[in-house]
């Protein structure tokens, strides 16, 4: 398979941040036991390293609240009084804690969506006793292990020393796939976990969310880049690509939905318009309250991300507000009547999801209805194919309101416009947790060939692809021979490859399997 899969960030699936500084944590069992914190803080203390948090929810973890801390420093030791709902927080520095507090007196900290407070404690340090401690240490080299086995979940390894320096602390978002609206504040907590956000700036351009967000340092920024980019926000869709900005620093002159510097709480709103209709922003926070797990950017607990968003395609999840029933049938228009199939487009539609039925319109020979397995592949298929050209015309590709393509009745010819693939061999995503989930793509010019046999060469299929009529730019074998990646010189001509050759029979009993590139040659 080629590099990773896509870890979708906000399902249940954990990033690891690069700098999550967990080496030196304690956490305690249970803070019941330990009478020396009686959680009775005065409010406007001295500064402390050691910091005070009141009014938790009752179910709140250890690493929910350890997550809190970890943007501004090294966490060095946690207290919880569970009865009390309240804790004790220990950072390395006296400056961390300081930071930390500030930034949160002027953006109110959650957790499970319920308010919290932060100020000093009278403690200097926080001692808990060693039988707790000894507990504590072992879940702590528990929490380094799976940091350290999880480390190149963003497809390169990061170490401290591989940081090069970065050129600016101000990142350029922009959302591909975007079928679910992202909001500044999502933005703000999965980008959070790298460091302490300044400010943020939203906009559309060019048809595209994009977003400018600016660090206090560069380091946080290469940081982020390189965990985040290419990962999608939720379940197979709202993919970040992430650039560093050539400005280095934002002026916001307004906090409100579209833009915020969190430096600055006495900004006026403005009188823009908030971004979405209020009762729809409403409707969504809701929803967004389900995808934004607590403390799912926490650097603990860190399940396999490829299989959960393996599981998320399979169907067995699916994304709020498009469920994996949702709408399972599209209308696709604007096609080349001359030379579309129903196999033509099965096996372009079967990129992104199984397609179960195929019917061009008897009266309209330039549109059809694909009926996909599940709401989450109709969505996917729409987000990618829609645009594209598929042999010279553009194809337009939204949601059916049908809820299933009709087969014609027994014994009607209707010319072979209707086919059934229900039982097709050919359906890429039938296994669950199959290595397809992670390897789906937007059209490119480059192709991932696979399944090649040992005395097909690089000339055979550079001829073989060359008829498709295209021009084959590049060609790289993979080492094992098997794979193997071909570049066209446009989306379209491999487009047309992929709908000639996908299934094509090498001899030898291999049948030559077509995708899409992330990767070029």
């Amino acid at each position: 398979a080629e590099g990773r899969g896509s870890d979708e960030l906000l399902s249940g699936s954990v990033l690891c941040s690069p700098n999550s500084n967990m080496s030196s944590m304690v956490v305690t069992a249970n803070g019941n036991d330990n009478k020396k914190f009686k959680g009775e803080d005065k409010m406007d203390g001295a500064p402390s390293r050691v910091l005070h948090i009141r009014k938790l929810p009752g179910e709140v973890t250890e690493t929910e609240v350890i997550a809190l801390g970890l943007p501004f420093g090294k966490v060095t030791n946690i207290l919880m009084l569970k009865g009390k709902n309240q804790a004790f927080l220990e950072l390395a520095t006296e400056e961390a804690a300081i930071t930390m507090v500030n930034y949160y007196s002027a953006v109110t900290p959650h957790l499970r969506n319920q308010p919290i407070y932060i100020q000093y404690s009278n403690h200097k340090e926080l001692k808990t006793d060693n039988t707790l401690n000894q507990r504590a240490q072992a879940v702590l080299q528990a929490v380094t292990a799976v940091q350290t086995t999880n480390a190149p979940i963003s497809g390169t390894a990061v170490s401290e020393t591989a940081v090069t320096p970065a050129q600016s602390p101000v990142l350029r978002i922009i959302i591909d796939n975007m079928y679910y609206p992202v909001t500044l504040d999502v933005l703000h907590q999965i980008f959070s976990k790298f460091g302490a956000v300044l400010k943020i700036i939203t906009f559309t351009k060019n048809n595209q969310f994009q977003a400018l967000l600016q660090y206090g340092d560069p380091v946080n920024a290469q940081q982020a880049k390189l965990a985040l980019d290419g990962q999608n926000i939720y379940n197979a869709c709202c993919t970040l690509r992430i650039d560093f900005s050539k400005l280095v620093n934002l002026n916001v002159k307004y906090n409100n939905d579209k833009s915020r510097d969190y430096t600055r709480p006495d900004l006026p709103s403005g009188d823009g318009q908030p971004a979405l209709d209020p009762a729809i922003a409403a409707a969504f926070a809701k929803e967004t309250s389900l995808l934004a797990v607590p403390g799912a950017l926490s650097p603990l607990a860190i399940p396999n991300a490829a299989a959960a968003a393996a599981a998320a395609a399979a169907g067995r999840v699916s994304m709020p507000g498009v469920s994996a029933g949702g709408n399972t049938v599209l209308l696709v228009s604007n096609l080349n009547e001359e030379m579309v199939t129903p196999q033509s487009l099965f096996t372009l539609f079967g990129v992104y999801g199984d397609v179960q039925r195929v019917k061009i319109l008897y009266n309209k020979k330039d549109s059809a209805l694909i009926q996909m397995a599940d709401g989450n592949q109709s969505q996917l298929a729409m987000s990618h194919l829609n645009g594209q050209k598929m042999y010279g015309k553009i194809i337009r590709v939204t949601l059916s309101k049908h809820q299933t393509v009709q087969l014609p009745r027994e014994g009607l010819d209707d010319q072979g416009l209707t086919k059934d693939f229900g039982n097709s061999p050919l359906h890429r995503f039938k296994k669950p947790g199959s290595k397809n989930f992670q390897n789906i793509f937007p059209p490119s010019a480059t192709l991932h060939l696979s399944n090649i046999p040992p005395s097909v060469a690089e000339d055979d299929l550079r001829t073989l692809f060359a008829n498709t009529g295209g021009t084959v730019k590049a060609f790289k074998f993979f080492q094992d021979h098997k794979m193997a990646l071909l570049q066209m010189s446009t989306v379209e001509e491999a487009i047309q490859a992929l709908i000639d050759l996908h299934n094509y029979n090498l001899g030898e009993n291999h049948h030559l399997r077509v995708s899409f590139s992330k990767s070029t040659i």
